[in-house]
């Protein structure tokens, strides 16, 4: 290596180590105005932010770099759009809220067409994605990106839950307080408080057994419950 390509070499580290201690505090003042205070509140950059008048944060909320946080009013983007107007054309009035100290790796994808609720202390892993809508799929013959929004349903994230790494999260899902949904599952029904779910589509495979202070197989649980059921009818 010559001198100039040493110099340039060391040039460019000061620089990005210059910009890595700076970069928080640039974040933090670029944030756009909510939809009330978010006192604590840290989206590291890059990020994209769509209609944060429609969107609320809880305090101390700390999201990590490439992540999306869109509250959409209207389809298609000029993204989707057909040239010739070909296109199904949505309004929407969406709200987004996240509680109190959530917490979230990186690449978090919250996309509201109605209301997507993620309560106090949700721990997201990263490359998570949440939308309380989905292409329409009404036409085999028209490009999906043509055919609107469907199947609009709210989204709750209970307070507490741990969401894994790539979990992906569909319409009208409710995940309740305490419960963990594991890596690369497909959520697409309930997932009951305190209880562990996982897989494509998620399952439940184990549940919090209060009496034991333990976690037990889903069908252990199960069981347990016939028998009490069973025991209470002969009573």
């Amino acid at each position: 290596m010559n001198l100039i390509d040493c110099v340039t070499n060391r040039l460019f580290m000061a620089v990005g180590s210059r910009l890595q201690r700076v970069e928080p505090g640039i974040a933090a003042a670029s944030l756009p105005q909510f939809a009330g205070p978010a006192p604590g509140l840290v989206i590291r950059a890059p990020r994209e932010i769509v209609n944060p008048q429609l969107i609320r944060f809880g305090r101390d909320v700390k999201i990590g770099p490439s992540s999306v946080i869109k509250a959409t009013t209207s389809f298609p983007g000029s993204w989707l759009s057909h040239p010739d107007g070909q296109h199904v054309s949505q309004q929407f009035t969406p709200s987004i809220s996240f509680g109190d100290r959530v917490t979230a790796t990186s690449a978090l994808q919250v996309v509201a067409f109605e209301r997507i609720t993620i309560e106090d202390d949700v721990m997201f892993a990263g490359n998570i994605y949440l939308s309380d809508g989905q292409h329409a799929t009404g036409r085999g013959d028209v490009p999906y990106k043509y055919q609107g929004i469907e199947g609009i349903a709210p989204i709750t994230i209970g307070r507490g839950s741990w969401i894994g790494q790539n979990v992906v999260i569909l319409p009208g899902v409710t995940i309740g307080e305490n419960a963990v949904v594991g890596a690369n599952s497909v959520v697409s029904a309930d997932v009951p408080a305190q209880s562990l779910a996982v897989g494509a589509p998620a399952k439940v495979v184990r549940t919090w057994d209060v009496a034991a202070a333990a976690w037990v197989r889903a069908a252990e649980a199960s069981r347990a419950s016939d028998s009490g059921t069973a025991a209470v009818r002969q009573s």
